[in-house]
């Protein structure tokens, strides 16, 4: 018998039912898990967030400035994931740099470079000289700034003008089906890279991650308190995973069996067959629990190499890159609202998810930090790993984010991960968008041959044509460079790719509404999607989306309802408003 006041492990009975349902109950967006539960799920979105900022940072910044810089990522971050859930879409997402940023930037640097093609670096993935040193002097940071402000611009723009929210009312089952499977395929060459740094420690922790999170499902974790039941082990299968190998990669490394490499090594590493960015590459030989005694502790994510630096390549990135992630951030909001069991995000949450999406963005690159900001796929796939979509959760991770990004020896010891780790990671994260993605095409006629060759196609070139550009980069050659910038940039994004060629085919291709997943509204004549369908739906669309009662305050002041602030407004509370006074005015005086 268990002494009161001591916590037990519970192997539940094939009986016992704990499915998703009960326990997604508890732990809603409005819910909030019990405290030590809560900072445990939040350390997790941290690990998550800490994989994604290895592969950015890592790829772009010397390995000298790597520390100080991922604390910039870190801190505004964390002041973007607080704006988004108290301000923007609400949803219970973290914020962090991405792919639709990193490609776009190493295009830029390898143009900057003066190399014959921008495909010489790791974005492009061509073929490079191998004595060539490459660098990235100061000005060419100010101008990776320069490209996060466009880009934060850019986003800021959509989401204020209504386009974000306006296209994804007009994309079906067909359009957003291929849009989340590219979520997850897009990173499947940088996790496996990242992975290649040891492969026995990323298959050890992939192991551990599938085992904790599926086969271990119905370990529970309770407490003589009268508190629900919690599938600990599972929700917490991440952080159990990367701890635990992270412990016996520190005890190797500490007697001299591994060393460590750095992310810009293991990714060019492809093109590459020596290692020619010595001043990049340079890997940390610190012990991997043990941060270096010399660094300071505390540490203001100021700008130390000046003002962003806005050229005509730079803005041409930028545009690309905000384009780019516009698309890619409001994939994640279906993607988050399908695994939370949330109505679909109406257009006014899309926007302003998107407008501070680019206020984030626009303030990392005035405060020095070389990449924008937008929602973080892997830790909106956590919510199917951990069985938790709390917002307090998110806005705890946030807090968490802004101590590391002031704190720089807090940051050192996150970043002394093992990229092997951090690819694993990344490698089973992003297999839940792409399978999240399979599921809308359930609303279709998937027997259907103009479905069929649709999504397979529109799947297909959205890998191939990146590849193939990135061996053929000197194909693109219209005599400006801002321009073979973008259009390169365009033609390397798979998630850019993929929006525009389903948008356009299933817009384009004849087929009925019933094939497509639509159907016609019989009281409004409107065309919506089968998956919007309200019954589906677990959770209250007020709950999940509305601001806070000041922000909707401040939303009805007379100056906001006009272009182009009237896209972040309700317009349902606006319909509700006008009813009621015409009908007050047909009452008997």
């Amino acid at each position: 018998m268990v002494k009161p006041g001591r916590c037990k492990w519970i192997a539940a009975c094939p009986q016992q039912d704990f499915s998703e349902s009960n326990t997604l109950k508890s732990l809603k967006v409005d819910h909030r898990p019990p405290l030590l539960l809560n900072i445990a799920l939040a350390v997790q979105h941290v690990m998550v967030h800490a994989s994604l900022c290895a592969l950015v940072v890592g790829a772009l910044v010397p390995q000298a400035e790597k520390e100080k810089t991922a604390a910039s990522v870190f801190f505004y971050s964390g002041v973007s994931t607080l704006l988004q859930t108290c301000f923007g879409s609400r949803l219970p997402l973290i914020q962090a740099p991405s792919l639709d940023f990193l490609v776009p930037a190493l295009v830029l640097l390898c143009a900057r470079a003066g190399s014959v093609s921008a495909g010489s670096h790791a974005a492009c993935r061509g073929q490079c000289d191998q004595s060539e040193q490459f660098e990235v002097p100061a000005h060419q940071l100010r101008e990776l700034q320069g490209m996060a402000v466009v880009a934060g611009l850019v986003q800021l723009s959509a989401g204020l003008c209504g386009v974000g929210g306006a296209m994804l009312t007009r994309c079906g089952p067909l359009v957003l089906a291929p849009v989340c499977c590219m979520l997850g395929f897009s990173i499947y060459r940088e996790a496996a890279l990242l992975c290649s740094d040891h492969w026995g420690f990323a298959l050890l922790t992939v192991v551990l991650l599938v085992c904790l999170s599926q086969h271990l499902r119905c370990w529970t974790l309770s407490a003589h308190l009268k508190l629900p039941l919690y599938p600990a082990i599972s929700m917490l299968s991440v952080l159990l995973s990367v701890l635990l190998v992270w412990v016996v990669c520190a005890a190797l490394q500490h007697c001299g069996r591994i060393t460590p490499h750095s992310a810009s090594e293991l990714l060019f590493k492809d093109d590459l067959n020596a290692t020619p960015f010595q001043d990049w590459t340079t890997a940390n030989s610190s012990n991997l629990l043990s941060p270096d005694s010399t660094a300071v502790w505390f540490i203001l994510p100021l700008p130390g190499l000046g003002l962003p630096l806005l050229s005509g390549d730079s803005i041409a990135a930028g545009i690309a890159a905000g384009l780019s992630s516009c698309i890619s951030s409001q994939a994640v909001y279906v993607l988050t609202a399908r695994l939370l069991k949330a109505p679909t995000p109406p257009a006014q949450a899309c926007n302003r998810g998107v407008s501070v999406e680019g206020l984030g963005s626009v303030l990392a690159g005035l405060m020095g930090v070389p990449v924008g900001i937008c929602s973080s796929v892997p830790n909106a796939c956590m919510t199917s790993l951990s069985q938790c979509g709390s917002r307090a959760t998110v806005q705890l991770a946030a807090v968490m984010l802004l101590v590391l990004g002031l704190f720089l020896q807090l940051t050192q010891l996150l970043t002394s991960v093992p990229l092997a780790i951090h690819g694993a990671v990344l490698s089973v994260t992003y297999t839940v968008a792409a399978a999240t993605g399979i599921t809308y095409l359930q609303y279709t006629d998937v027997d259907s041959g103009r479905n069929i060759f649709n999504t397979g196609f529109t799947v297909f070139m959205s890998l191939v044509l990146p590849r193939w550009f990135r061996m053929q980069s000197g194909f693109i050659y219209t005599g400006v460079r801002s321009l073979d910038i973008f259009l390169q940039s365009c033609m390397m994004l798979p998630v850019f790719l993929v929006s525009l060629l389903a948008f356009l085919l299933d817009h384009t291709v004849s087929g009925t509404l019933s094939e497509r997943g639509l159907e016609r509204d019989q009281c409004t004549r409107k065309i919506q999607s089968l998956a919007d369908k309200p019954q589906e739906n677990s959770q209250c669309l007020m709950t999940v989306y509305d601001p806070p009662q000041p922000v909707r305050k401040v939303l009805e002041w007379p100056g906001l309802r006009i272009f182009p602030f009237c896209a972040c407004r309700s317009l349902e509370l606006e319909k509700i408003t006008v009813e009621s006074a015409e009908m007050s005015s047909l009452l008997p005086q």
